[in-house]
């Protein structure tokens, strides 16, 4: 693993995840949040140990936090029992790190799983980490606030474009290009939504991250397509050296950490399950009776 590329991991690990769990309205995956770096600093600290079993250790202890997300993620289906579309991207978010979970630790014990060489473990591991749990995360999120046809469109069509593309590891080109379309399409739907219906009235600062996020996801994924064209049809395409410096800088920095810091400013003064906190809806109810007295 390049050091670029544990450098995008590590901001996973250690920033985005935490992050985004606290964005998630759910007791299951809050209580997550506090034993996370228990998880996360073990595996960071094993992308920079070298293959085997010194490195496989600690991957493993990751991996276990992740997979203790996916399981969060079948609690939450089996208690809301919702397959709505903001509700599904939320899904795919919680699972889907397991995804990255299971490549760490094959790629650090030197391990090539299912015959994969270690450079596609080493970069499924970003990818589930941004396109797997970011991009669903953000789409639902997107979708929330802004719950129009297109807003669903992005909550169905990232989640469906990350599973494709997963799909494709398996089978073949074709599928993964249909799944990097597919992301795509999603992901672009989810950057025009920011700017347009989410951007405007936020203060300066949010409007200034939301508008690097959206801008980073217009310019980012064309580079994935430019890519997934590339491996199909053997046209000229960046190299897995060049996407990781391009595409994959970008939406760690650019789309992956601007979102976080971007929705955690609406989260913290937006209350949780769209209650008022309790000073403020009691300065209301004083408000509504001086009124209604008058």
């Amino acid at each position: 693993m390049t050091a670029l590329v544990g450098i995008i991991v590590m901001l996973g690990m250690l920033l985005i995840i935490p992050m985004g769990l606290r964005l998630i309205d759910d007791p299951v995956t809050q209580r997550m949040v506090r034993f996370w770096p228990w998880c996360a600093v073990p595996g960071a600290a094993a992308l920079w140990l070298p293959r085997g079993p010194f490195g496989a250790a600690p991957a493993s202890v990751y991996a276990l936090g992740t997979a203790a997300l996916a399981l969060s993620a079948a609690a939450r289906l089996r208690r809301t029992r919702s397959l709505a579309p903001a509700e599904i991207a939320t899904l795919t978010a919680l699972a889907t790190p397991a995804v990255a979970g299971v490549a760490l630790v094959a790629e650090r014990s030197g391990h090539r799983l299912f015959g994969f060489d270690l450079d596609v473990l080493a970069l499924t591991v970003p990818h589930f980490h941004f396109a797997g749990f970011t991009a669903a995360l953000v789409a639902g999120l997107v979708c929330r606030a802004a719950p129009a046809p297109l807003g669903r469109f992005a909550a169905l069509s990232v989640p469906s474009g990350t599973l494709l593309v997963l799909a494709g590891y398996f089978v073949n080109n074709e599928t993964e290009l249909a799944g990097a379309l597919v992301l795509t399409a999603g992901m672009w739907a989810v950057a025009l939504l920011t700017w347009r219906e989410i951007r405007p009235g936020s203060g300066r600062l949010k409007r200034a991250l939301l508008g690097v996020s959206a801008a980073s996801l217009a310019a980012t994924m064309v580079l994935a397509l430019c890519w997934a064209v590339g491996e199909v049809t053997g046209l000229p395409h960046p190299s897995l050296t060049w996407m990781a410096a391009t595409h994959g800088v970008g939406n760690a920095l650019g789309f992956g950490l601007c979102s976080m810091l971007a929705w955690q400013s609406t989260a913290s003064r937006s209350p949780r399950h769209g209650r008022l906190p309790q000073r403020q809806r009691r300065n209301r109810r004083l408000t509504s009776a001086t009124v209604h007295d008058t």
